[in-house]
């Protein structure tokens, strides 16, 4: 089997879109209003499914955390420490929750964290070279 990409189950779609387009910067071409968008970001398929409509596929119902979920983290990469602050500041300022301002970490990384609008943890970070050299 081989990774295709993930998927974060939404309750309010307009606003998940809206923060993935216009705070994080993800190419969205759907609506707000679609029940599911499907994007590629940096070779990742990455899907918002609204809830609702993946209950009714399967036909049960799910449980969901309320506040910040701390099952899981999204990743983002910056190529240097300077950026991860850079963009740590720009998401905040355009409306980003913020978990963790940014620190380095004891085994070389700087890293931080925010949260999206339905509390799930994403990570912004750098070892201060490219990624994946």
């Amino acid at each position: 089997m081989n990774l295709d990409g993930f998927g974060l189950f939404v309750e309010d779609m307009p606003k998940m879109i809206r923060f993935y387009r216009d705070v994080l910067g993800f190419e969205i071409k759907e609506s707000e209003n679609a029940g599911n968008v499907y994007l590629i970001k940096d070779g990742t398929l990455f899907m918002l499914y609204e809830r609702k409509n993946f209950e009714k596929m399967t036909n049960r119902k799910y449980e969901y955390i309320k506040g910040y979920n701390g099952h899981f983290e999204i990743a983002l990469y910056v190529d240097t420490f300077e950026e991860v602050d850079q963009k740590y500041n720009e998401v905040i300022d355009k409306g980003a929750k913020s978990i963790l301002e940014p620190v380095t970490e004891p085994w070389g990384q700087r890293t931080c964290y925010i949260a999206d609008p339905e509390g799930n943890l994403i990570e912004i970070g750098s070892f201060n070279k490219p990624f994946r050299n």
